[in-house]
C-alpha cells in the first residue's frame, strides 16, 4: 500500500479501572504505531466502563455506534488498543464489516515492516505465526486483501488460514533456523570478548540510532517513528584516548510490550545481556518521559539487565527549557544528539562513568615496548603517560576492565 493510499483507520480505545493512569498516552502511542504502519486515523472511538465487555470489548451499543462511524468515515481498517481474543475479533469483524486487528498484532506488523536480516524476519514470522493460529478462522478475506495493508504484511499475505498442518511445520521449521542464527551469534560474541561493550536501550523512538550515528558515523535508518531500529547493530567506537569499544543498537521498548514479541526478541535483547554499560536513552521532551522510564525500568528487571552499570542519556534538550528540566533516574547527561555538542558532552559522561565502572592502574612500560603501550592505548582507557628519563620508560596512568591483563 502505497503512502497516496493509507488505509484510513478507526481506533477504538475503553479506559478502565485498571488502564485509567496510563490510557491517554497508550491511545496516542497507538495512534503513533497507526502512523508507522502507514495507516491515516480518521478517527478515536473512546469508552469509559468499569471494565471490558467479555463478548466485544466495547458491548452492544457502542458497537453499532463503531459500525455507523465505519461507513461515515469510510474506514478500511479498525485497531483496538486491546488484546482481543479469537472469538472477540471475529464478532466484532462480522458486525463491523471491515478487517479487525488489536494493539500486538499492529507492532507485529510494524516489526514485519522493520526487519532487515535474516534473523529479524524469521522472528517477526514466527511471532506472527504463533499469534494468528489460532486467529484463523474468518481471516480469509484480511489476508486475501488486495493489496495487503496493516495486519497483513509478512506471512500474513500466504493465506495462512488454508493448512494449520504447514503452520505448525513452518512454526518448527523456523524455531531450529533460530536456533543455527543464536549459535553462529553466540560465537561472533565470543570473539568480541575482552571488548568493552557498551549497549543502547530505551524507549521506542527515544534517539537510541541518533546516538549510534553520531558515536560511530553508523549511518544507521533514523526516523521520528516507532521501531525505528528492529535489528540489533554493533558497530566499534574508537575514543580520542584510543580505547576501542563497541555500541550495539537495540530494538525500542514500549508499554505493554506483547509478550509474543518478548520472547520473539528474545535473542535480540540478549545482546544487551552481556553489556559492560547500558546507556538508557529518554527523549526528555516526551509527555509521558516518567511512565517511559518505568516502562523501561520494569522490562531491565525482567530480562535481568539491572545488574548492568547505567547511564541515563537524557535526550532531545534542544526541544525543552533546560533550566526547568528536572532529572528523576542518576547519573545522567542531558544532550541534544542533533547539536553540534551534544557527542562531546555525551562522550565526557560516558567517560566519567567509565571511570566509575573501571580499575585504576598504574604500570611503567619499557621506552622499547612500543606494542605494548599501543595495546594499552587500545584496550584501557589510558589517561596519562609520562616518560621517565633515567628509566628509559613511560609511567602509564588510566583504567582498566576488571579482567584486563594489565590488572593480572
Amino acid at each position: 500500500m502505497t503512502v497516496e493510499q493509507q488505509e484510513r483507520v478507526i481506533l477504538v480505545g475503553v479506559e478502565t479501572e485498571e488502564t485509567r493512569r496510563n490510557f491517554g498516552e497508550s491511545m496516542l502511542e497507538l495512534k503513533g504505531l497507526t502512523k508507522t504502519a502507514r495507516g491515516e486515523v480518521c478517527f478515536s472511538l473512546l469508552q469509559k466502563r468499569p471494565q471490558v465487555d467479555r463478548q466485544t470489548i466495547i458491548g452492544k451499543g457502542k458497537l453499532q455506534e463503531l459500525r455507523q462511524l465505519v461507513e461515515a468515515h469510510e474506514a478500511d481498517l479498525v485497531i483496538f488498543n486491546h488484546e482481543l481474543t479469537p472469538r472477540q475479533g471475529s464478532l466484532i469483524q462480522e458486525e463491523v464489516g471491515v478487517p479487525v486487528i488489536d494493539r500486538v498484532q499492529l507492532i507485529l506488523d510494524i516489526f514485519a515492516m522493520r526487519a532487515r536480516s535474516k534473523e529479524g524476519k524469521l522472528q517477526v514470522e514466527l511471532a506472527q505465526l504463533d499469534y494468528l493460529l489460532p486467529r484463523l478462522t474468518g481471516q480469509g478475506k484480511n489476508l486475501s486483501r488486495l493489496g495487503g495493508g496493516i495486519g497483513t504484511r509478512g506471512p500474513g499475505e500466504t493465506k495462512l488460514e488454508t493448512d494449520r498442518r504447514h503452520i505448525r511445520t513452518r512454526i518448527t521449521n523456523i524455531k531450529r533456523e533460530l536456533k543455527e542464527v543464536a549459535a553462529h551469534r553466540e560465537r561472533t560474541r565470543q570473539k568480541r570478548q575482552g571488548v568493552f561493550q557498551i549497549g543502547l536501550i530505551g524507549y521506542t523512538n527515544a534517539g537510541k540510532s541518533t546516538i549510534l550515528n553520531i558515536l560511530t558515523s553508523a549511518n544507521t535508518y533514523e526516523k521520528d517513528e516507532l521501531f525505528a531500529t528492529l535489528d540489533p547493530l554493533t558497530k566499534r567506537w574508537r575514543l580520542t584516548e584510543g580505547f576501542e569499544v563497541t555500541v550495539t543498537d537495540t530494538v525500542g521498548f514500549i508499554q505493554d510490550l506483547p509478550t509474543q514479541l518478548i520472547d520473539a526478541f528474545h535473542s535480540t535483547l540478549e545482546e544487551s545481556r552481556n553489556m559492560d554499560l547500558l546507556l538508557h536513552v529518554v527523549d526528555v521532551s516526551s509527555e509521558d518521559r516518567p511512565q517511559q522510564e518505568q516502562t523501561v525500568v520494569a522490562l531491565m528487571k525482567e530480562l535481568a539487565f539491572d545488574q548492568i552499570p547505567l547511564l541515563t542519556v537524557y535526550n532531545k534538550a534542544d526541544r525543552i527549557v533546560a533550566n526547568q528540566f528536572v532529572p528523576t533516574m542518576f547519573p545522567n547527561v542531558l544532550i541534544s544528539a542533533k547539536s553540534s555538542r551534544g557527542k562531546q558532552e555525551l562522550t565526557e559522561a560516558i567517560k566519567l562513568r567509565l571511570m566509575e565502572i573501571l580499575t585504576p592502574y598504574s604500570v611503567t612500560v619499557p621506552q622499547t615496548a612500543g606494542q605494548e603501550l599501543s595495546r594499552l592505548k587500545r584496550e584501557t582507557l589510558l589517561l596519562r603517560e609520562d616518560y621517565l628519563e633515567e628509566q628509559e620508560a613511560y609511567r602509564v596512568k588510566g583504567f582498566a576492565p576488571a579482567n584486563s591483563w594489565v590488572l593480572r
